[in-house]
């Protein structure tokens, strides 16, 4: 026999509601989630999705970077949460990478203006310059003229002037946009008197003069892989980026002009990407030094002026 009594009916579970992000460590938390959500691309300021969405966060609330982890339970106003709001929206929809939408970009301790004008420091002669370069040179303290090939912003020719405080630094773009934000970096780091701009290709403009040192991070990018890369380095300047079909264009002219600029005890060191394997084919008789990098990429060459004068191109 049936039972007469009724069966409640089945209600749908109820959604969790999604919170929304009320603390500085929420809006963190959100943010990377956010960055995984859109594959935005990294490498420009941060490697890590959590450490390049903190220093957004703070920079757009305008709290000093040094206040992370105390400030995570910070509750952001209205007002904030509406800046950074639109602060993520141009880092992952539109991507404008973080050091455009700051205009600043570091190299350890440095800090430097950057905007779309030139391409955003990132280099291993970070650790090259102060931990390795005076060992192959007989008298550190008596480098008198080095140069930077490629400046961009100046960065390195700036390292170049803090680490060789009796020197005088020539930086080389052909990029007149590059040069005018150069400019401003070595005005506020307060060297215009040391460091002396050129505009030219490599060293086609430059006055004869010979050099202690030769440093360069020149555009290495193959032609085709510049066409493949994410959205956010297409914000930087192509020609800061592309040496041509193999990556090497800039690179040859470059060591076939330092044959006479180089000192007979002075070097050249160029940073070259992933272009390791393709610098040692195309230059066997130059027997290219790899500098130690701490992440093992291992990708400036060292060259010293005696097998490079000996070269013949």
């Amino acid at each position: 026999m049936a039972s007469s009594k009724k069966k409640a009916p089945v209600r749908p579970k109820a959604r969790k509601k999604t919170s929304q992000p009320v603390t500085l460590g929420d809006w963190l938390k959100h943010a990377v989630s956010r960055y995984k959500e859109t594959g935005a691309a990294l490498g420009q300021v941060a490697t890590n999705a959590h450490d390049e969405a903190l220093y957004l966060l703070l920079r757009t609330l305008a709290i000093p970077l040094d206040s992370a982890p105390s400030v995570l339970k910070h509750k952001l106003t209205e007002a904030e949460v509406m800046a950074v709001e639109k602060m993520l929206h141009r880092r992952l929809d539109q991507r404008i990478p973080a050091a455009y939408l700051t205009r600043e970009a570091f190299l350890g301790e440095y800090r430097f203006y950057v905007d779309e004008r030139v391409i955003i420091p990132r280099s291993y002669f970070l650790e090259i310059i102060p931990q390795q370069l005076n060992a192959w040179l007989p008298n550190p303290a008596k480098v008198k003229h080095v140069v930077d090939v490629c400046t961009g912003s100046s960065c390195l020719a700036i390292l170049l002037a803090h680490h060789f405080p009796k020197a005088k630094v020539d930086a080389i773009d052909l990029s007149p946009d590059a040069l005018a934000v150069a400019r401003i970096n070595i005005k506020n780091h307060k060297l215009t008197r040391r460091i002396k701009l050129h505009e030219s290709d490599v060293f086609d403009a430059l006055p004869k003069v010979k050099y202690d040192v030769i440093l360069s991070n020149p555009p290495y990018e193959p032609s085709a892989h510049c066409d493949a890369l994410p959205a956010e380095f297409h914000r930087e300047p192509r020609m800061a980026l592309d040496g041509g079909a193999d990556g090497l264009d800039i690179i040859r002219k470059l060591l076939l002009q330092a044959r006479t600029r180089l000192l007979p005890h002075g070097v050249v060191l160029i940073e070259v990407g992933g272009l390791q394997p393709a610098m040692d084919k195309a230059f066997p008789e130059l027997d290219l030094y790899w500098m130690h990098t701490a992440d093992g990429s291992n990708c400036v060459c060292l060259i010293q002026a005696g097998r490079l004068m000996k070269w013949k191109g």
